[in-house]
């Protein structure tokens, strides 16, 4: 890989080690320092997501118009530094409250809907489309490898410094993934004047006609129509999600399942800490084991693909591991935590060897111009569904106990890998690298 992309790889997992220090820190500063209810917890995890329900649409538009979306990332990064500072200066203070923790979940979550957004696209500018899969896999195995030493870390520095001080870790690696994209060399060719919604489609039909990715690289016409005005550049990537069968699969699958996975996440360090009797170094060590699941997601997703095929790789994986979800609700104290970590790492292998495929899928199958849009359209739903999963979570939590909402959010993760199977995935051998002709005619009808 080229220098720049060891920069982008090396900022990302520096930022994403700091956020997997902050999953377990900030819902510690809430239950140890604050004394949180089961629902302000909840509240809290679900503040971290809603923005990608209230802003996802809009902000890819902004990202697919934006002239430097690494410009864009380092904007993001220094904001979420500056945010995740206040908590430890408030607590240092006295006047650290839970309203300031939900809006600081809030608006770091804003600023992970751009980041984020435009991290993808400016990736696939950033590589060529026969590295993209390779890319992909780099980034989630680092991903995947800063949330096995993150959650310990946070656990760690809770139990010998306060939770508090965590969160000065996460803003520390939001300044070095700053640096690392100002030190990029590669700018992007920015989109240039507003265009015809027309042009998009011609775009699309060159990927479908055989002159492939590479023409969506190119500037003019097809670049053009990512500058699309208002509602109708919006409508466009929800419309070519909506028609396309495969993206559509995968984003209500994404959604359900997101769903049920934070309905547990959010109240799971409540569990392994009120039910469970763990105290934050050990919920740090668990959540570390769980999160190597990650990493062997990461290994196995491209050898796997290769040899047996993307699509039917992700079919299987899913219906192999999904079921281990049903063994964290079974955890007692002591050895029987041994089944949170068995549990939450096959699930977590499972997922995360899907999202490299479906990261690397999405990079090569959308057009260019589109894809910002079409990302965050996916997002609305994927992401969206996370912030309602963990208000479910916490309400149900309150209502019924903390061990019967996991057994109920166990049971929806299992049932959802069925959604699969609905449309054309369960044909597939491989996920295509361009839509077929038709289905991009049918995107691009009102």
């Amino acid at each position: 890989m080229t220098r720049d992309f060891r920069l982008y790889w090396i900022g990302q997992t520096t930022s994403r080690f700091g956020s997997s220090v902050t999953t377990v820190a900030l819902p510690l500063v809430a239950i140890t320092v604050l004394q949180a209810s089961t629902f302000q917890v909840a509240m809290l995890a679900a503040a971290v997501w809603l923005p990608w329900l209230l802003a996802a649409l809009p902000a890819g538009v902004l990202v697919d118009r934006s002239r430097s979306r690494r410009h864009m990332m380092i904007a993001c990064d220094l904001v979420a530094a500056a945010l995740f500072i206040s908590v430890p200066a408030a607590a240092w203070l006295g006047v650290l409250t839970i309203a300031h923790l939900l809006i600081v979940a809030l608006l770091t979550g804003l600023v992970s809907v751009f980041f984020e957004t435009a991290g993808q696209v400016y990736l696939a500018d950033l590589l060529p489309v026969e590295r993209l899969a390779a890319g992909n896999a780099r980034l989630v195995g680092a991903d995947s490898t800063a949330k096995v030493v993150g959650p310990g870390t946070g656990g760690l520095v809770a139990q010998l410094f306060g939770a508090v001080a965590g969160l000065l870790v996460d803003a520390l690696t939001f300044i070095i993934s700053a640096a690392c994209m100002i030190a990029v060399r590669h700018r992007e060719t920015p989109p240039t004047a507003a265009a015809g919604a027309g042009h998009v489609t011609a775009a699309a039909r060159n990927v479908a006609t055989g002159r492939g990715m590479e023409t969506n690289r190119e500037t003019g016409p097809a670049d053009e129509a990512a500058t699309g005005r208002g509602t109708a550049a919006v409508v466009e990537g929800l419309r070519f999600v909506v028609r396309d069968p495969l993206l559509r699969v995968l984003t209500v699958y994404g959604a359900a399942a997101n769903l049920a996975l934070n309905g547990y996440s959010a109240i799971q360090v409540l569990f392994l800490v009120r039910e469970n009797g763990a105290d934050p170094g050990l919920v740090g060590l668990l959540m570390a084991l769980i999160s190597v699941g990650g990493v062997a997601g990461a290994a196995i997703a491209g050898p796997l693909g290769r040899r047996f095929g993307t699509a039917r790789t992700m079919l299987v994986v899913h219906l192999v591991t999904a079921p281990f979800a049903l063994l964290v609700p079974l955890a007692r104290p002591g050895a029987g935590l041994a089944l949170v970590v068995a549990g939450g790492l096959v699930t977590t292998t499972g997922i995360v060897a899907n999202n490299v495929l479906k990261g690397a899928f999405r990079q090569a199958y959308v057009p260019r111009p589109l894809l910002g849009r079409v990302i965050n359209s996916m997002q609305l739903l994927n992401y969206g569904a996370i912030p309602v999963g963990a208000l479910i979570g916490g309400a149900l939590g309150t209502a019924l106990g903390l061990r019967p909402t996991m057994w109920i959010m166990a049971v929806a993760i299992t049932a959802a890998t069925g959604l699969l199977f609905i449309g054309p995935l369960k044909h597939l051998r491989d996920l295509p690298t361009a839509p077929a002709k038709n289905d991009l005619d049918l995107a691009q009808k009102a």
